[in-house]
């Protein structure tokens, strides 16, 4: 028995062995991001109601540690009201986020990287929004360490985005970003689709209404009821018509929304490019399965009576 239990840490040992060195190794090989001298710093934004424990762990998920430098500041329910129309200034903000511009041309660049914690809005939600409050060509990440909807994150992209480039967002289309993030949850929720059909209807809108330039609100409602066809989604009359006036409201807006479709376009591109072999690969996951599979069985014999 002695023999077994020595070849059991000797087996484990030699695992240590392998991974330690490897961890260690890109610890001490690991630099930190360089300032970007022409667009400056990341600018992390953290919710007013976090606690130091929980502002510790936004850190953690946001890798502000990685940063050489970075701009920090706090978003509160005041700031919710001067965003978003009738909002109440009293709400407790928790959902934040770490914000990088990119050159022009580059695109939004979506992550929420503590995704259990996000319950309603999606990157491509995230996505939609910002465009349509103006917002073009950043990194974003957002997280939160607790379960939250991420509403607040939004605003905190707003006032970032402002205190960054020394812009102003127009009011209206902030106000009218928010509501197309609740129309979107609302839908996800109530519609029986997921978050990527909604947002792939918002985008498919948002293009028609680019291209076709619909002249009042019964052009905008054809444009809809067409992608909702075209995408098989059923909708209730209630959310129907919230949509139509979203969408109506949007269109007033007259932003070209075919970028966020590329934008779009191109992350899936991306991804796909990168772990879609991996990911369709039942091969490799099989030998995955296999390899941890035979080494607990061979463990468990050790320990079987002779």
């Amino acid at each position: 028995m002695k023999q077994k239990w020595i070849a059991l840490v000797a087996t484990f040992a030699l695992l240590i062995s392998v991974v330690l060195p490897l961890s260690v190794s890109a610890a001490a090989t690991e630099q930190k991001n360089p300032i970007n001298e022409k667009l400056g710093v990341p600018i992390v934004v953290y919710g007013s109601n976090l606690s130091d424990s929980e502002k510790e762990i936004v850190k953690t998920a946001l890798r502000v540690s990685q940063e050489t430098e970075v701009d920090e500041i706090t978003i509160s329910g005041q700031d919710l009201a001067k965003y978003i129309k009738d909002s109440n200034p009293s709400s407790r903000m928790f959902s934040s986020a770490k914000i990088t511009r990119q050159d022009a041309g580059k695109g939004l660049t979506i992550s929420i990287v503590t995704p259990a914690n996000i319950t309603q809005v999606t990157s491509e939600m995230y996505a939609n929004a910002m465009l349509t409050a103006g917002i073009e060509d950043a990194i974003v990440e957002i997280a939160a360490p607790k379960p939250v909807t991420g509403h607040s994150a939004l605003v905190g992209i707003y006032k970032a985005y402002e205190v960054k480039t020394g812009e102003t967002l127009d009011i209206e289309r902030t106000d009218v970003a928010n509501d197309e993030l609740s129309v979107a949850t609302s839908i996800a929720e109530s519609a029986g689709v997921t978050d990527e059909q909604v947002a792939e209807l918002l985008t498919q809108i948002k293009k028609a209404i680019a291209e076709n330039k619909p002249a009042n609100k019964e052009e905008v409602q054809q444009i809809v009821e067409e992608q909702l066809a075209k995408l098989q989604i059923n909708l209730s009359e209630k959310d129907r018509q919230l949509l139509v006036d979203l969408m109506d409201r949007i269109s007033n807006l007259n932003i070209d929304f075919s970028k966020l479709s590329s934008q779009l376009s191109d992350l899936t591109a991306k991804f796909d490019e990168t772990f879609g072999g991996i990911l369709e690969d039942e091969g490799f996951w099989q030998g995955v399965k296999n390899f941890f599979t035979n080494l607990i069985d061979t463990i468990s014999t050790w320990f079987k009576k002779e």
